[in-house]
């Protein structure tokens, strides 16, 4: 199987750092169980400044994964690829496996720090009282 070329691996690359921020992801969270969404119905969703899901929206849009069609005098937003649906939930639950391995690592830490005796230790300040007694000298 041949490597993939340099430009495909950028095409990827721009896709996904356009996902790479966590107020467009949750913009697309929306658009994608709401669509034709304005940017005043995302900003009460999301609770967010209408500058900042402006902003977001722009990237979206310059990335062509969110469409913009006029109504008036109204601009709705929605997904140009119904599969975002789909890859935002795969990502949930590659994400939720990680913080399920993540808790048991917890819970091992946890068990293990409660089964051993915790040792205070004293720390010698050594040098570092002698150079400030000398600093204090001069």
């Amino acid at each position: 199987m041949p490597a993939p070329s340099p430009q495909l691996q950028t095409l990827k690359a721009e896709f996904f750092r356009a996902l790479a921020h966590p107020i467009r992801i949750r913009l697309l969270e929306v658009l994608v169980t709401m669509p034709a969404c304005s940017v005043q119905d995302l900003q009460r969703k999301l609770g967010v400044d209408q500058p900042i899901v402006s902003q977001q929206l722009a990237r979206l849009r310059a990335s062509g994964i969110v469409a913009a069609t006029r109504s008036g005098a109204v601009t709705r937003y929605a997904v140009t690829d119904g599969l975002l649906k789909d890859l935002l939930a795969i990502a949930k639950q590659i994400l939720n496996r990680r913080l399920v391995d993540t808790q048991g690592l917890l819970r091992e830490l946890k068990r293990d720090v409660s089964t051993r005796p915790v040792k205070a230790r004293v720390v010698d300040p050594g040098p570092v009282a002698s150079r400030s007694s000398r600093w204090a000298r001069l």
